[in-house]
């Protein structure tokens, strides 16, 4: 029965450190994630900013183009 315990227990630390090392993983991937918002965010500030700053006329030019001829 000792090594039955002993076997056991080796099985639980061995699935533990591959825990630890998908939990590591995670949490990388979870910060590259949130750079990665941060930037996205700023990039959208700076288009919603561009787009206010467009002349009332070059905003509606761009709406009065023809459709395509499938419409």
């Amino acid at each position: 029965m000792n090594e039955d315990l002993i076997h056991r227990l080796e099985q639980l630390e061995t699935r533990l450190a591959f825990q630890d090392d998908t939990i590591d993983q995670l949490n990388q991937e979870i910060a590259a994630q949130g750079g990665e918002i941060v930037r996205l965010k700023a990039q959208l500030s700076l288009m919603v900013k561009k787009f206010k700053e467009l002349q009332p006329s070059e905003v509606a030019s761009q709406a009065e183009e023809t459709p395509p001829p499938h419409y």
